[in-house]
């Protein structure tokens, strides 16, 4: 397979220099590889001929029979296009050509029978088709099996090379290709009955039933998910091994003192379990890495600031960096107050703070006499040292860079343990990849007397009706949120933006304060407007997703949400968990446009019949696949999915984790040098070592030579 890895494309049959030159610019195909691993996004049956008058509007590409009736060029120029009537028999469709017209009208006949595939669109009441794939009709000979439509660009099409264009050109490789070494040890293959690698690939590009392409999807999907998990796991057992971290021994006076006298409520036994699990991590010498899952208002802060306790009675610095100011201020007020009632210093360092202050809280950091100290990406300037650096924890890290955080570990002579916070519930299928270097804990309930938030979808002509029910609320002396996709009014989206509604709602509303809190405002401007809600002098809040994260109002029970189906599942749950933090009974509105397609009514659905964040992230992914989590790992291990998906192949996932971790226990290098003769746990056979070679080869092909981010959660 590397000899096939490395033969240039351009020495293929049918590519030459310059096709050669736009498969390499426009779709990455510059091996023969390369060829091999681009696959067919799609099939369509070619046993089955449509008819014109079953068309419809969401139809992929087609076929159809018929004949040409007449060929007629109009308009003039560039704007020059030729359109063939198509007869099927019954029904009438155009096909248009705006390019290579002359060689179209040499090549066609009036009255010959031709097979028409494309994608059909209707314009002015009639079917056609644009540039579509042609060829005469056999009889004897006719169209069958799956035809594979391949994934293109624009420019890609305009430059000649059509589905059809790859289709031949694969056909010429397989043609050419007979023998290829297989990319898995045969071990694996066999004992997992999986497709040989060489009919895997050619039934990808021409399966000759649907079986046979299941079968192929299967040892592909295996395939790369196994080198993903492996990649992962190896460099997770490499950091294990080699990475020490502080031995946090003892609990002391002040973990004891907060539980026993300031703790300002009962722990849940989810709370708990983490807490324990945190512990035992931080007392065994090793450094821990563990990624702390839990809902909106689970109590992440409190399992957080306890994980700090335990570090300073062993003599330890703690930071928690956090994405933006307004949450790094909301974690600093919740902590300091705490600190204080048992004599352990929190200090705020953002860009905003003051030089004067700036340096005294580098002093204090340097001498010890800070514990804990919360801030933004200001805590990891250079200038920011500790005098024993034991615990980073880091939340909401998916919108912190792998290198950032990476800096972190340069302030400490030992690494610290690294606790990583996310309040976006992750489904557990995309976690085994996502964190897969991770150990994970899950806050899996919320805390006693917490009432779940009623949650409604309204269209425009309910909007009066809604307006009542705020009035209600805030008659009550409740607090109010509504949150819109846009700062300034954009005509071209026919969205709502914050300036418009700041307008409306002051008058709807005018004998309540309101405030307006958006990413252009200055710093001291947005915390002035955050300020006045916070008090409860502002009633009520209008402002973009900056409010996603970060602001705690107890006293606030409604969340409004305009435009909602322009949201994603797990931003709407993030928005919704800024209500419902008090006693009170809290709503959040879903105000949507009545034209929405069927997936988006789907997804706003889903978000009335549930409060689970697990169950909403399930639901997204399945909907909307894992979006950025699968384009970059954030755990800083970057793949391409090319067959498996993380949204669907959740039992393929957890198979390739499963032997991923068999064949490390028994070879943790694959060097073979450690484990050697000891058999996997559940009796697999030992690989030898030309087996263990090609692991390290291929891993090597598919990752490079890639920076040890699995040092840094």
């Amino acid at each position: 397979m590397q000899r096939i890895g490395s033969t240039d494309i351009k020495y293929l049959k049918g590519v030459g220099d310059v096709r050669a030159r736009k498969l390499k610019t426009e779709l990455g195909i510059a091996t023969f590889r390369d060829l091999m691993y681009y696959f067919p996004n799609r099939y369509i049956d070619r046993s089955r001929f449509y008819n014109i008058a079953e068309f419809t509007g969401d139809m992929p590409a087609v076929q159809v029979r018929g004949k040409f009736v007449s060929f007629n060029e109009a308009g003039e120029g560039a704007r020059l296009r030729l359109v063939g009537s198509f007869y099927d028999g019954r029904s009438f469709a155009e096909v248009i050509w705006f390019r290579s017209i002359k060689n179209i009208k040499r090549s066609l006949v009036k009255g010959k029978e031709y097979v028409i595939f494309g994608k059909p669109t209707l314009f002015n009441g009639v079917w056609s088709f644009a540039h579509p794939e042609i060829e005469s009709y056999n009889p004897e000979n006719p169209p069958q099996g799956q035809r594979g439509v391949y994934p293109l660009t624009e420019k890609s099409r305009n430059g000649g090379i059509t589905s059809r264009t790859l289709q031949t050109l694969a056909a010429n490789l397989f043609e050419k290709v007979t023998q290829i070494g297989d990319t898995l040890p045969q071990e694996i293959v066999s004992r997992l009955r999986l497709m040989p690698l060489l009919q895997a690939l050619r039934a990808m590009h021409f399966p000759t039933s649907p079986s046979e392409l299941e079968r192929a999807r299967k040892r592909l999907k295996f395939e790369e998910l196994f080198y993903v998990e492996l990649h992962i796991l190896r460099y997770s057992l490499h950091r294990d091994i080699t990475t020490r971290g502080h031995v946090c021994a003892r609990v002391g006076r002040f973990f004891n003192e907060f539980y026993s006298r300031v703790l300002p409520f009962e722990l849940t036994g989810a709370q708990k379990r983490v807490i324990r699990e945190i512990r035992n991590d931080m007392r065994t010498g090793r450094q821990m890495n563990r990624l702390l899952q839990g809902d909106v208002g689970s109590g992440k802060t409190m399992v957080a600031f306890m994980s700090m306790l335990i570090a300073a009675d062993n003599g330890l610095q703690s930071v928690l960096m956090a994405p933006t100011e307004i949450l790094a201020r909301q974690h600093y007020e919740t902590l300091r107050a705490w600190g204080d009632r048992i004599g352990l210093p929190v200090r705020l360092l953002t860009g905003s703070i003051r030089t004067s202050e700036r340096r005294e809280i580098h002093a204090g950091l340097l001498d010890g006499t800070i514990g804990i100290l919360i801030g933004t990406h200001a805590v990891i300037e250079d200038t920011v040292q500790f005098l024993n650096l034991g615990l980073v924890i880091i939340d909401e890290q998916h919108r912190f860079g792998v290198a950032q955080r990476a800096r972190l570990w340069t302030k400490n002579a030992v690494p610290p343990h690294i606790l990583v916070m996310t309040a976006t519930p992750i489904p557990r299928t995309l976690a085994m990849i996502v964190y897969g270097d991770l150990e994970s804990s899950v806050i899996d309930e919320l805390p006693p007397g917490r009432k779940p938030i009623a949650t409604s979808l309204h269209y425009e002509e309910g909007r009066e009706q809604v307006y009542r029910d705020i009035y209600t609320e805030l008659r009550k002396g409740r607090q109010v949120y509504i949150v819109y996709p846009l700062i300034n009014e954009n005509d071209r989206l026919e969205l709502r933006s914050v300036e418009e509604g700041y307008k409306n709602i002051c008058e709807i509303f005018s004998e309540f304060r309101v405030c307006c809190v958006h990413g252009r405002l200055r710093p001291d401007e947005k915390e002035h407007q955050m300020q006045l809600f916070v008090s409860g002098e502002a009633r009520i809040m209008v402002a973009t997703t900056v409010i996603e994260v970060g602001v705690n109002v107890p006293n606030a029970s409604v969340m409004v949400i305009e435009n909602a189906e322009r949201f994603g599942l797990s931003q709407l749950h993030q928005l919704r968990g800024r209500v419902g933090r008090g006693a009170d009974k809290s709503y959040c509105i879903l105000m949507s446009k009545q034209n929405i397609g069927k997936e988006t009514r789907e997804r706003l659905s889903i978000m009335t019949q549930t409060n689970d964040g697990f169950r909403i992230a399930e639901a997204d992914m399945k909907l909307r696949g894992p979006g950025d989590m699968e384009g970059t790992l954030q755990s800083g291990f970057a793949f391409n999915l090319k067959v498996a998906s993380l949204a669907s192949d959740g039992d393929a996932i957890q198979l390739a984790r499963s032997v991923a971790t068999q064949v490390l226990d028994s070879n943790p290098t694959l060097s073979g040098a450690a484990g050697a003769g000891a058999g996997a746990a559940d009796g697999s056979a030992q690989l030898t070592p030309y087996s263990l070679k090609l692991l390290e080869t291929e891993l090597t092909h598919r990752f490079g030579r890639q920076v040890d981010w699995s040092r840094i959660s």
